[in-house]
């Protein structure tokens, strides 16, 4: 199908308005939020040091990726609200989307790691008895960093804005370079978000088969079990699956575009991008799940608080219907 015999596509449009009233918005939430939960969970597993389990240890260092995304939020806010005009330099602008790269795929790969460890306790847990320690799980974040760093590092060789002067900051790359961008995006595709995936789901999948199999087992590791498999469930439901799947087909209908080919589905796809775009900068929001799962002193805190909220509010309920009964018997007197 050429570009005659096809509806123009608004790229324009979409451009215009879509990011500026819908991401905005969706970062600062994410921002407050996001640096909220982290920073209260992070304080919490830190209180503790000494007390850190293996998977407490994973989670620390999806904490870090969270706070390493969320610090850059604000800028893309101001550059959102200046109609998608970068001031803060081309060097700036690879650093913040390095950042989120890293964010994206540390957070993936430390799911898939405390997945892999809760899969080892719960179905062999005979064999990781002693043999697994803190130090092992120190090595392995480690491991995840440079590879999620290696994975990450391509991308700052691509063009992200037009030199110097105020414009785009891309969150891939311009068109000159599309194509070879494609190819970099499948690869990272499948080595930071496919495989990782698949590792969790199968992991998953035989705990939960493990789980309804035995009779035995204690109750609370099984709500645990659970929670965390509703946790990642909607992470990668939510966060994960749909950037990755509209960011490839956008780019895909990017390199057609520039080939001169044009498709009805073109248009549809730029829009569901930016959205998934704003979901997935999410996971830095919903990670903190993940301490309420794993962190039984967070959950008392969290308990407490609830519980003085609970006070409060009848304290209050209290004074307004004294208020509303002495006022009511001066009016009748």
């Amino acid at each position: 199908m050429n570009n005659t015999s096809c509806p123009l596509v608004s790229f324009d449009f979409t451009g215009r308005f879509l990011p500026p009233v819908f991401l905005p918005p969706m970062y600062i939430l994410v921002f407050i939020v996001g640096l909220v939960a982290n920073g209260w969970g992070l304080t919490s597993l830190l209180r503790h040091w000494k007390k850190l389990k293996i998977i407490n240890i994973f989670v620390l260092n999806l904490g870090l990726a969270d706070i390493l995304y969320l610090l850059t939020l604000p800028f893309l806010v101001v550059y959102y609200f200046m109609e998608s005009k970068w001031i803060f330099g081309d060097a700036f602008c690879k650093v913040t989307r390095f950042c989120f790269n890293m964010n994206l795929y540390g957070s993936i790969g430390f799911l898939t790691c405390i997945s892999v460890f809760r899969y080892m306790a719960i179905v062999h847990p005979m064999r990781v008895m002693g043999r697994v320690h803190v130090t092992h799980s120190v090595w392995i974040s480690v491991l995840v960093w440079l590879l999620v760093s290696v994975q990450s590092l391509p991308d700052i060789f691509y063009t992200k804005t037009f030199g110097n002067k105020p414009g785009k900051c891309y969150d891939t790359t311009q068109k000159s370079h599309v194509e070879d961008y494609l190819k970099y995006s499948f690869g990272r595709t499948l080595t930071g978000f496919f495989i990782p995936f698949l590792i969790t789901l199968g992991c998953y999948g035989h705990v939960m088969v493990v789980l309804c199999q035995r009779n035995t087992t204690d109750k609370v590791l099984k709500q645990r079990s659970l929670r965390l498999l509703f946790i990642l469930i909607l992470l990668f439901s939510v966060c994960y699956i749909p950037y990755h799947v509209f960011r490839n087909l956008n780019l895909w209908a990017r390199v057609l575009t520039k080939r001169k080919m044009c498709r009805q589905w073109f248009n549809g796809v730029y829009i569901a991008h930016q959205i998934s775009r704003g979901l997935v900068c999410l996971n830095s929001a919903l990670n903190p799940l993940v301490y309420l799962h794993g962190n039984d002193d967070i959950l008392a805190q969290l308990g407490q608080i609830v519980q003085r909220a609970r006070q409060m509010y009848s304290r209050l309920s209290f004074s307004n219907s004294g208020r509303v009964s002495v006022s009511q018997t001066a009016e009748e007197l």
